[in-house]
């Protein structure tokens, strides 16, 4: 069965040097961190964690605009967290039809151009080729195309790097905390002293808007 998906792989820069001076049991810490981010994002966005691999994983979904959404929002928290993820992320997206193989694994150029692209990527960058550039949320900036050499292609691979834009003015995403450049087209909610919010997807106001009816139902139910 053939499927058109994006993938992405995340990867945090210097693992292994790091076990080496920290020690197991504080890079288990590390680890059980990361995972635990990775795990609420995927939920909120709707991005499935198709496997874990050591210090990395590798995601998919339908959607590209949320797995773009997904690898820039996990990034900024490992630099804003350095006290719980003392690393930094790199990461690669590609996106195409695929073969679905025994429900849970995929065949196809797109996954392997991801992980590539995750390979050749730096600290702190974020590879994608062009397709997925394309669909990427409004708020993110994304470079020109460059090639890059990548092990099993005979060609470099073009692929351009993602960041979130940055603007003369900026908002913050009240769920997730993003800071995001204020353009055109973001979902936007009313707070509850009217205040107008700005969120970067549909997936984390809806989220916010839960996250205040709980807080209303607990405040009425602590006055009766």
């Amino acid at each position: 069965m053939r499927v058109e998906r994006c993938f992405a792989f995340v990867d945090l820069c210097g693992f292994t040097a790091f076990t080496e001076q920290e020690g197991d049991e504080h890079t288990v810490v590390v680890l059980a961190h990361f995972r635990t981010m990775l795990r609420e994002v995927a939920a909120r966005r709707g991005v499935r964690l198709t496997k874990w691999l050591g210090d990395g994983a590798m995601l998919s979904s339908a959607d590209t605009e949320a797995v773009v959404a997904m690898v820039l929002e996990v990034a900024d928290r490992v630099t804003r967290q350095t006290s719980q993820v003392p690393l930094q992320l790199r990461s690669g997206l590609a996106q195409g039809a695929v073969i679905m193989f025994e429900g849970d694994d995929y065949i196809g150029r797109a996954p392997n151009v991801a992980s590539r692209l995750c390979d050749a990527a730096g600290p702190g960058q974020t590879l994608c080729t062009r397709e997925v550039a394309s669909l990427a949320p409004r708020w993110a900036a994304v470079s020109e195309a460059q090639p890059y050499q990548a092990q099993g292609f005979e060609r470099p691979l073009e692929a351009c790097r993602l960041a979130i834009g940055k603007a003369a003015t900026m908002v913050v995403d009240p769920h997730c905390g993003l800071e995001l450049p204020e353009v055109a087209g973001l979902p936007t909610r009313f707070a509850p002293d009217g205040e107008v919010c700005r969120f970067c997807s549909t997936a984390c106001a809806q989220a916010w808007e839960a996250t205040q009816r709980g807080l209303q139902r607990a405040a009425a139910a602590s006055e009766t």
